[in-house]
């Protein structure tokens, strides 16, 4: 196993924000570890990066304990944090060449450009790209030193769902060089779309691990409700949706296994495939949505 964790504990005083937790990551694997704000994701993520001490349990990373770090087992592992900075004056190529730079064995540069999908972007500033685009160099810098085990803490938040996309299918070529992969996400659609194996976890405890479609099938059906704004079709909010709706007065409700998936496309706008939806959206100024299960 690349990662092994076993009774996890982390407290800052009286408060416990990982409570036990264990699991494992095999090589070659993407893991999802998926859960909302303030579950507990990425305390775990930096104990296991080596940035920060545990309170109890067991990590063993790539064999060795991410507590007493050493600079061989650094070079051994990449990370994409939620929030970084580079530096916008240099070119991306100069970026990633800045990086290689700090490893002993790294990828050629220009591999790297190319695998992130930036390679007609290689010569403009880092200033210079777009949001998506800044995320792709963040992985470029991340994966340079050739990882044996990456670490993708939220790379999607913010993102629209065409740029979510694309980031998707450059995970899936990682991926596919044989990279371990252990994402954080708080989007159910996207630990189902990448992951091997998924650990869902909430205040600070695992409520449910395993493969996606294990974990969906054992999903109880959420209903959600709403109110249209005026002017909104309703026909077009269930071809975005894709799945009837229900009318009960002035709302609208959805029975759905995907509740998290299906809150996000009301909320976060349409697809790329239902480009025909973007005006209501954008003129959409009020929503109440609920659930139960």
């Amino acid at each position: 196993m690349v990662v092994e964790v076993e009774e996890l504990r982390k407290s800052y005083g009286d408060v416990e924000a990982v409570r036990g937790i264990s699991f494992s990551v095999a090589r070659g694997e993407i893991f999802g570890f998926l859960g909302p704000n303030g579950a507990g994701k990425s305390t775990t993520i930096e104990i296991l990066e080596g940035y920060r001490e545990r309170s109890g349990g067991d990590a063993r990373v790539l064999g060795a304990d991410p507590g007493r770090p050493t600079r061989a087992w650094r070079d051994r592992i990449g990370l994409v944090l939620q929030e970084s900075e580079l530096e916008p004056a240099l070119t991306v190529r100069e970026t990633v060449a800045m990086f290689a730079g700090f490893y002993a064995k790294p990828r050629a540069v220009d591999e790297v450009i190319e695998l992130v999908g930036l390679g007609e972007k290689r010569d403009a500033r880092v200033g210079s790209l777009s949001g998506g685009q800044r995320r792709r160099a963040d992985v470029a810098v991340a994966i340079v030193g050739d990882p044996e085990l990456l670490f993708l803490d939220e790379p999607t938040t913010g993102f629209d769902p065409s740029a979510r996309r694309e980031a998707w299918s450059m995970i899936e070529g990682l991926r596919a060089i044989g990279t371990t992969i252990m994402l954080t996400t708080h989007y159910m659609d996207e630990a189902q779309h990448l992951s091997d194996r998924v650990a869902i976890i909430a205040q600070g405890r695992i409520v449910a691990e395993g493969r996606p479609d294990e974990l969906g099938g054992s999903q109880r059906t959420a209903t959600i409700r709403f109110e249209l704004p005026d002017g909104v079709d309703r026909a077009a909010v269930e071809a975005e949706l894709g799945a009837p709706l229900e009318r009960a007065g002035a709302l609208l409700s959805l029975a759905t296994e995907r509740p998290q998936q299906a809150l996000y496309r009301l909320t976060a706008g349409p697809s790329a495939r239902a480009s025909s939806c973007r005006g209501w959206w954008s003129s959409a100024r009020r929503w109440r949505t609920s659930s139960s299960r």
